[in-house]
């Protein structure tokens, strides 16, 4: 008896397919600094020209959001979400994006599904100034249920290594937080658990987007926002408030004898984040933990600085202070 690469799970034709398909949306991606196209074993990508040049480099992925995509059969903005995580990663540490390279693995490729998947990440790779310059798409049958699939991501940024976030992070600056889209990628263990086991999803949004569609927006991305105040030179620190939240999250920019003062009563959480807490009556140190409450970055700023960033970005919302740290906690929540 015969048997070949196909009979054990492995369909090399399918795959030739796929990266075919994925060729035209990585292109569309990239700028001039890219040397070498999809299809060799490597590929090759200009340095910028700066001062003090310093690489940084960031890997995420998208967690168990990919289980309510499945279920939801949404695939085309998955790969937004995996750009996202990554790219916001990199620009909260002060760095310009370059290039980015995905993975995604399964247990039987589907073309056109995979396609689907890629074509949100070239989406997110424009929005996030990225050059979609190479990738693996792994079939691996036995490995995972079907119809189930894997993604990662990895990218790679430059910037002055004099002006790498966070830096002069001092007593009295002001937080100013950029709004999330919504969920952003972060907690979907917990957001699944409540789909399934409460009536979290029964009852539509006040703006008649149901629950479940509504946790699948996409990160949002803040290339442009960020990009625009490193220019500018107006930021002493970011914050990208993903997996941890605020409790673990904003301490990341803060040096050890900082603190960051939040006043809770500066923004109102979105309906969303309130019909999460109240479905599974979450603590709000779990809340906080746990998701961004609907600030997805969060910015330190010298105090005389704040006219000039929301100038450049109108949405961003004074959330409170830089002071010193007592003894006690990283971040202090400021309630009434």
């Amino acid at each position: 008896m015969t048997i070949d690469y196909k009979q054990a799970g492995v369909d090399v034709t399918a795959g030739n397919a796929a990266a075919k398909a994925y060729a035209p949306l990585a292109k569309a991606t990239q700028d001039a600094n890219v040397l070498a196209g999809l299809g060799g074993f490597a590929a090759a990508y200009r340095m910028p020209a700066t001062a003090n040049p310093v690489l940084l480099a960031a890997t995420d992925g998208v967690g168990t959001k990919l289980l309510l995509a499945k279920e939801l059969g949404v695939h085309d903005t998955i790969g937004i979400d995996l750009v996202a995580m990554v790219a916001n990663d990199l620009l909260a540490d002060g760095a310009t994006p370059m290039f980015f390279l995905d993975y995604m693995a399964t247990d039987k490729l589907d073309v056109d599904l995979a396609s689907a998947v890629v074509a949100g990440i070239a989406r997110g790779c424009q929005l996030a100034h990225l050059a979609l310059i190479g990738g693996e798409t792994a079939e691996m049958p036995g490995m995972y249920p079907a119809g189930h699939y894997d993604l990662a991501g990895f990218a790679v940024g430059y910037a002055d290594a004099e002006r790498v976030l966070p830096r002069s992070v001092a007593a009295g600056d002001v937080l100013l937080g950029l709004p999330s889209s919504g969920v952003h990628s972060n907690g979907f263990s917990l957001v699944r658990k409540l789909l399934a086991e409460t009536d979290l999803g029964q009852t539509p949004l006040a703006d008649g987007r149901d629950v479940a569609a509504a946790l699948l927006t996409p990160t949002r991305i803040y290339a442009d926002e960020m990009g625009a105040l490193l220019q500018a030179n107006l930021l002493h620190g970011a914050a990208h408030i993903t997996g941890g939240g605020f409790t673990d999250n904003v301490p990341r920019m803060l040096p050890d004898d900082l603190a960051a003062r939040i006043d809770a009563r500066s923004w109102q959480w979105p309906e969303l984040f309130r019909r999460l807490q109240a479905a599974g009556d979450i603590s709000l140190p779990d809340m906080r933990q746990t998701f961004n409450l609907g600030m997805g970055m969060v910015l330190s700023v010298a105090a005389g600085d704040v006219d000039r960033v929301r100038a450049l970005v109108p949405d961003a919302v004074q959330i409170g202070v830089v002071a010193l740290r007592e003894q006690g906690a990283a971040v202090v929540w400021e309630d009434e």
